[in-house]
């Protein structure tokens, strides 16, 4: 089990990439898919097409990190895309229940969870 940093922020590509991409690649990816780029400190989630592969892109200050996850039976339950959108934003936690193979659809946090994001946001 890896923990995420309470604050820290979560964008999910939505679209499969090819999982053959590292360091560069990725990166790339991200800054197309938000204009910041990874020095701000986010981590960015990448599945493959079968769904059963996933790469996250973490810079940690001192150098960019990518974490590999290959699921040996099964698939993560990735959301959809909403139309004109290539990436989403996720809470740490909602990311690792998702690495745990929990499926978000539907999924709610109880009022007294939520709370307010860097930036005054919320998000699931």
């Amino acid at each position: 089990m890896i923990g995420f940093p309470a604050g820290v922020r979560v964008y999910l590509a939505v679209e499969p990439h090819d999982m053959r991409k590292s360091f560069n690649g990725l990166s790339a990816i991200a800054r197309e898919l938000v204009a910041r780029g990874l020095e701000d400190g986010a981590m960015f989630a990448f599945t493959n097409k079968r769904r059963n592969r996933l790469k996250i892109l973490y810079y940690d200050r001192t150098g960019v990190c990518v974490l590999a996850k290959r699921l040996e039976t099964g698939t993560f339950s990735w959301p959809s895309p909403s139309p004109g959108s290539r990436s989403l934003s996720l809470a740490p936690e909602a990311l690792q229940l998702l690495l745990d193979g929990i499926d978000l659809r539907g999924a709610q946090m109880r009022p007294w969870y939520e709370r307010d994001e860097p930036g005054g946001n919320k998000s699931a």
